[in-house]
């Protein structure tokens, strides 16, 4: 998982469309605005951006053994796939925008054990992305994920 903190401007007007253009523009689509689930789960089919657009929220990484993170309005999460994430705690006007990698569709996994081998194949095969949800074809994530 990998934060980029003030990634956007936080308290911009229309940030949420904002960051939802942004991701598009950058071939992250299929995205959705919502929050973040209150349980464990994961996505073993795709890589996920997270633009916080309203608030702040605490996230638990990794499992319950895992680690817990804030992000606050402007920030974006990047999770890779098979990373577990669980909303431990938000503020009450917390708002997100999720959105995958071109050509990735994401499944919802639980961490039950019917779910291996098959989700352990799933995941080594989701390729890298290809360009930065954010900054594009030269971006920190492409750096990072290298």
């Amino acid at each position: 998982m990998v934060i980029l903190q003030r990634a956007f401007e936080p308290g911009e007007a229309n940030l949420a469309e904002r960051i939802e253009q942004t991701f598009h523009l950058n071939g992250w689509g299929r995205s959705w605005r919502n929050g973040i689930y209150s349980f464990h789960h994961y996505h073993s089919t795709a890589h996920e951006v997270l633009g916080l657009y309203a608030g702040e929220v605490n996230v638990l990484f990794g499992g319950p053994n895992g680690r817990t993170a804030t992000a606050k309005a402007g920030d974006v999460i990047l999770i890779p796939a098979g990373v577990s994430h669980k909303n431990v705690g938000q503020s009450p006007d917390f708002q997100c925008v999720g959105a995958y990698p071109e050509g990735q569709i994401p499944d919802m996994q639980y961490g039950r054990p019917d779910e291996r081998p098959q989700v352990d194949q799933d995941i080594l095969s989701v390729a890298l992305p290809v360009v930065d949800p954010v900054y594009g074809k030269s971006g920190p994530l492409l750096e990072i994920w290298a």
